[in-house]
């Protein structure tokens, strides 16, 4: 491959030939085992099926008494049926008494219904006293009786592959007796972290040294994605150490966190390259223009992958549209969820135009004021702090030159927020928001 280190991409790939190549090689991982008592949050890989009857026994749905419908015909409040008690039946516990003709068992709700009886009496309509128990209203057979199979029966359908499993769907599956089920295996992630000039999350900026903010926020976002984030250290820019990280097989996805674009010591596309296969480098986009992606352990001929490389910016606004566009998508669609925006998308209108120049696909951080979408005017892909002053994102398409003031646009919403965004009264953008947004990095 040509070396871009200080000479700057000869091309750039556009977005959408990128997010194509991506959905297209990132098929759902294999199948393990999960406990059914853990499995929710989980994703199912393949249908489950019922193994047997709920509920698998004739049981009361009432507290009363088990009785033989046919002999409580014609029982009122002025005149009542007087049935012999023969027995008791709890949940857990059947009755040893059958029921005859005029007989009763006491019986609670969820309890095994005795056998002769087809239904079951409430106790507020019933008075029991010396080894008898009065009827003043009457039942007909099945009354208040939980059949065998009324909920389910055996071999029913009963979870579908695909499905993100809820704690409801595990209740569900334990209850049949299902002690585990097939999910597709959660994502591995391995952060590469470079950088002399890092520092640990934690500490305290000093001298030319920051902190290493992108590791905490990647790790996040892959957590958020379905995925485990392996244990890491902050790699010095040196190609030996980064080629190590690199050739760990332990991971199903790379994320290398800067030393990815074209400076002096930017050795990651090099050693993807060198390792695999680095399909991308330099993505018409802004920001995060420098981004790569590449497969670990690809075949000379490009054929299949042990596991996906991307190579994220430096720069963390800019690290954080890369990943969401094409790391954040993979992760999911290995771990079996849609490849689809996470969060909630919102269409509003436009306080003031977004400028853009064609042939480069934008991504700009908005907030929501008033029912209007305002771009932030910022102009550096290093300001973390416009992401966190953001309600979301608009994507400017490469075949669009931005959107003029007022128009509809659509916002990705950085979370699953639960604020309602009224829209603003007929009539156009108060004057104070006027003026365009460009430059973004």
């Amino acid at each position: 491959m040509r070396d871009v280190r200080m000479r700057g991409f000869a091309e750039r790939a556009d977005v959408e030939d990128v997010e194509r190549f991506l959905a297209e090689h990132s098929p759902p991982l294999g199948s393990e085992q999960v406990a059914s008592s853990a499995c929710a949050g989980r994703i199912l890989a393949a249908a489950v099926d019922s193994p047997g009857n709920v509920p698998a026994f004739d049981r009361s749905a009432m507290d009363g008494y088990a009785v033989r419908g046919a002999d409580t015909f014609g029982a009122s409040p002025y005149d009542p049926i007087r049935l012999t008690l023969v027995g008791e039946a709890l949940p857990g516990k059947a009755s040893d008494a059958p029921v005859g003709a005029g007989e009763a068992v006491r019986i609670m709700t969820g309890a095994p219904l005795p056998a002769g009886a087809d239904a079951v009496v409430m106790a507020e309509v019933c008075e029991e006293e010396g080894g008898k128990v009065e009827v003043r209203e009457a039942v007909a057979p099945q009354k208040n009786v939980g059949a065998i199979g009324e909920d389910i029966r055996t071999g029913d359908a009963l979870l579908a592959p695909g499905r993100h499993l809820r704690p409801q769907d595990a209740a569900l599956l334990v209850s049949v007796g299902i002690g585990a089920v097939p999910c597709v295996r959660t994502p591995l992630v391995r952060l590469v972290v470079t950088g002399n000039e890092l520092l640990p999350a934690g500490s305290e900026p000093e001298g030319v040294k920051i902190v290493d903010s992108n590791s905490v926020m990647l790790a996040g976002l892959i957590e958020r994605d379905g995925g485990i984030t392996l244990p890491f250290e902050i790699l010095p820019d040196d190609p030996d150490a980064i080629r190590a990280a690199l050739a760990a097989d332990d991971a199903d996805v790379v994320l290398v966190s800067g030393g990815s674009s074209v400076g002096k010591e930017d050795y990651a596309p090099q050693l993807v390259a060198e390792l695999g296969r680095l399909d991308f480098h330099g993505i018409s986009m802004r920001p995060s223009s420098p981004t790569g992606v590449g497969r670990l352990g690809a075949g000379i001929d490009g054929s299949g992958h042990d596991r996906f490389a991307f190579l994220l910016p430096g720069n963390p606004v800019s690290c954080l549209c890369a990943y969401e566009f094409f790391a954040g998508p993979t992760i999911r669609a290995l771990g079996g969820r849609k490849r689809d925006w996470p969060h909630p998308r919102v269409d509003l209108p436009l306080a003031r135009k977004i400028s853009s120049e064609l042939g480069r696909t934008d991504y700009v951080r908005v907030a929501i004021e008033d029912g209007q979408v305002v771009p932030l005017a910022t102009s550096g892909a290093s300001i973390l702090s416009s992401t966190v002053r953001a309600a979301g994102v608009v994507v400017v398409p490469r075949d669009a030159e931005g959107y003029p003031e007022w128009a509809e646009v659509e916002v990705r919403l950085y979370d699953d927020t639960t604020e309602t965004y009224e829209r603003p009264a007929q009539g156009r953008p108060s004057p104070a928001s006027s003026g365009p947004v460009g430059g973004i990095q």
